[in-house]
């Protein structure tokens, strides 16, 4: 197991054969990692964390955080969370940090510079690009793309084969932060199977997305979607159905 001189490891992580650390890294207590791993330079695994077989770790990324809470955090726990867990063969980005209680999935990409929040599942195969943000109690299905600078609020649903396309914003507070009632009515968007959002759209909060509907680029969606078809504007209305060719079973 080749490790620098100058990586420091707790007597009790188990790091198995084949893995490389890099210079300058810690792995904390009770941390576990897989087989023929690449931890890069500057890394830091926080206690406990479970990482799989295979998994490539780039310089200065952070794993198995715990969350810091605000005064005035409306949907952040101050309590101790479950370790972090990394699937196998999953590729983690230069400084992208995921949170203690989050869960990856096998041969997930997390792009550099991303966040996972605490309590979120990132399913198997899904792309979350460079500077996106999972905030906490996400779900993420397989096969998914997020792409660069994408919003994921807190309490988003998002199932299987949905792509997001750059600096897409999601919302989950209708108050904006004004009076405590807001918080009996906190939820993200969900956003189902096969289902697209266009760069730089907007889904505020509770809004659904059915599968293989289409959100384009620029528009508000204010209220439900519909099911396999194309909504435009500010709010987005539906225009259109989806062509035929471009839904998932299209793909045969």
């Amino acid at each position: 197991m080749p490790v620098s001189t100058s990586a420091r490891i707790d007597s009790s992580a188990d790091v198995a054969e084949g893995t490389v650390v890099g210079h300058f890294s810690v792995i904390g207590p009770d941390v576990q990692i897989g087989s023929e791993c690449r931890i890069g330079h500057h890394i830091v695994i926080h206690a406990g964390t479970v990482v799989g077989d295979g998994v490539r770790i780039d310089d200065h990324a952070v794993l198995g955080k715990q969350p810091i809470r605000a005064a005035r955090s409306a949907t952040t726990s101050v309590s101790e969370l479950p370790p972090a867990h990394i699937g196998n063969h999953s590729l983690i980005g230069t400084g992208a940090v995921l949170y203690a209680g989050c869960t990856i999935g096998e041969y997930v990409l997390v792009a550099d510079y991303a966040t996972v929040r605490e309590r979120v599942e990132v399913g198997d195969e899904t792309i979350v690009g460079r500077g996106v943000a999972i905030e906490n109690d996400c779900s993420v299905g397989t096969r998914c793309k997020l792409e660069t600078n994408a919003y994921i609020c807190a309490y988003t649903t998002i199932g299987d084969d949905v792509f997001i396309a750059p600096g897409v914003l999601t919302s989950n507070d209708n108050f904006m932060g004004r009076t405590e009632e807001r918080k009996k009515y906190f939820g993200g968007p969900t956003i189902h199977a096969g289902a697209r959002l266009g760069v730089g759209s907007v889904l505020l909060p509770g809004t659904d997305v059915p599968p293989e509907a289409v959100v384009a680029a620029g528009a508000v969606l204010t209220r439900d979607a519909e099911a396999g078809k194309i909504h435009q504007g500010v709010p987005a209305r539906a225009v259109r159905e989806v062509p035929p060719n471009q839904l998932l079973k299209g793909e045969e």
